[in-house]
């Protein structure tokens, strides 16, 4: 494994503050040196001779924390398709890749390889979820949320999409006004901005617009993502003993999770009571959120309570802030370093947009321009997370024990030779067809469409593993996409763009997530002022 990692500088990564995380972490890998040689052991691990193979098993794990993307790329380039395994401080990664061991991987029982579990890893729900501790196994509870997203949630984009666009316009107009004028011109740091879109954008679609409007509940919403990430964080590090004590005294100092629990619950209690009454034939009134859709999919046999479903909904609201934020970020990153993709984009925008937002589907160039950016700079570099609840072992004769989680390398797999012509290279109209430029620009710009087949930002394949894979692929993904398009559709009509400073560092890496630069700045020029 590749030992010259490059140095990060995570005290200024966004959103959170990273310092004392640093802190820490150095803190724990003092005390993990500590309890290694032992006291009376000292003397001979400085003369010993494996002195390098013992600082290496004990240092190698903490630099995946730093560096994780570099560390899973440099595996899958040295695995020549076959599995590998990084060690973490708290958990071994077995990565697959190969076509026949992504199958063996999605078909595992999810009582032996679990998301659920994984997921729980992650995100350490006792602490960060208000004392949600939910199942390893999925469907433990019911999996109406599943339906909830896909065909609900779905479905009802033609409601959502007309207003959400006019509010995004404005509401990215009132941000921006926030931002200082340097320069005569008005320097909007990009990511925190983009967080404030997207937490309204959810907050309208999930719970409606009284909250959705609700400006203390959205300050909440918004600070709610950085302390899971912390907090999470904190606890996965913390050694096992220590967890449930340090974990618990940090989450009773966090007080989103608690406000937003605290504004959730009346609604949930409400529709719940809603629910009964209906269910003696009274007249309720009818609702189009997924506060009702999640209580509506539950389990008939076992309604869920108002407390479970709002914990549902918690999880739900982490991840889509989270992947959303930072997926757009990186698009008008991308945007403002290629703005030859300006002109078409915009001329699209503005002949369909009426139509996507009648439908929620269309405007394929700016689908292929999204899927490209995340293609380049994806949120994660791992995907179709698994962990193990029961030993297990690929056809390979690769195991995994108890702890152990089994993933893709799926930054590797999208920058690969092998699906995709010249893998490194921007090409925003990569996956659109000649066509599709044609019937909406006269663009002269000789854009190239290189894939053998054209295919969509929500699509879910061997070599697009995003939203994970099978069984278990993302159901929120169409809505994910619909918001993705609003939001940079509302920029490109709105909007020239321009990154403050093009040649700085735009991103850094925590474990396998690559997270936006706080500090990049761009001016947002309305239209109003160039044309």
């Amino acid at each position: 494994m590749d030992s010259t990692v490059k140095s990060i500088e995570l005290h200024a990564l966004y959103p959170f503050e990273w310092r004392s995380a640093i802190l820490f972490t150095l803190f724990l890998i003092c005390l993990a040196v500590f309890q290694g040689i032992g006291g009376s052991g000292i003397h001979h691990f400085i003369t010993s001779s494996s002195l390098s193979n013992w600082v290496k098993k004990k240092v190698e794990p903490w630099l995946y924390l730093f560096d994780g993307p570099k560390l899973i790329q440099h595996g899958f380039d040295k695995s020549n398709g076959e599995a590998y395994e990084i060690q973490a401080p708290d958990c071994r990664y077995v990565f697959v890749s190969s076509e026949k061991h992504v199958r063996e991987l999605d078909q595992a029982p999810d009582t032996t390889l679990s998301l659920q579990a994984a997921s729980k890893q992650m995100l350490q729900p006792v602490y960060t979820m208000h004392g949600f501790n939910w199942f390893d196994r999925r469907g433990t509870e019911g999996v109406g949320f599943v339906r909830a997203l896909r065909t609900l949630l779905t479905n009802n984009l033609p409601e959502i999409l007309p207003d959400l666009g006019t509010i995004i316009r404005s509401r990215l107009a009132a941000v921006r006004e926030e931002h200082p004028i340097v320069q005569g011109a008005r320097h909007s740091p990009l990511y925190p901005s983009i967080v404030k879109l997207v937490v309204m954008s959810n907050a309208l679609s999930f719970f409606g617009k009284e909250l959705g409007m609700n400006e203390v509940f959205l300050a909440s919403a918004l600070n709610y993502v950085e302390e899971t990430l912390l907090c999470a964080e904190f606890v996965k590090l913390l050694p096992k003993g220590l967890a449930p004590i340090l974990g618990g005294l940090m989450a009773r100092r966090l007080t989103c999770q608690k406000a937003i629990y605290n504004a959730l619950v009346p609604i949930a209690t409400q529709r719940c009571e809603e629910r009964d009454r209906a269910n003696m034939g009274q007249p309720v009134p009818k609702h189009a959120d997924c506060i009702q859709w999640i209580m509506e999919t539950s389990p008939r046999q076992k309604p869920w309570t108002p407390k479970r479903i709002v914990h549902e909904l918690i999880a739900i609201w982490f991840g889509s802030v989270h992947a959303l934020s930072t997926t757009i970020t990186f698009a008008i990153e991308d945007l403002c370093l290629h703005p030859e993709y300006v002109k078409p984009l915009r001329e699209e925008a503005e002949l369909l947009y009426g139509e996507f937002e009648r439908t929620g589907k269309g405007l394929p160039l700016l689908d292929s321009f999204i899927k490209e950016s995340a293609r380049l700079t994806p949120v994660e570099s791992m995907s179709v997370r698994r962990a193990a609840t029961r030993p297990f072992q690929f056809s390979d004769g690769t195991k995994l024990e108890v702890g152990d989680w089994a993933c893709t390398p799926v930054r590797a797999i999208m920058q690969s030779e092998k699906y995709y012509p010249s893998p490194l290279q921007m090409n925003g109209f990569r996956f659109a067809r000649p066509n599709d430029l044609a019937a909406v620009s006269n663009s002269t710009h000789p854009f190239q469409f290189i894939q053998p087949e054209p295919s969509k930002l929500v699509d879910v394949s061997q070599a697009w593993h995003v939203w994970g894979i099978g069984r278990m692929a993302c159901p929120g993904r169409y809505y994910a996409s619909a918001v993705m398009k609003v939001i940079v559709s509302q920029i490109i009509m709105n909007y020239d763009c321009e990154l403050v400073d093009s040649s700085a560092n735009r991103w850094f890496t925590w474990r396998s997530t690559m997270l936006p630069r706080s500090g990049t700045k761009v001016i947002f020029t309305p239209r109003s002022l160039t044309t």
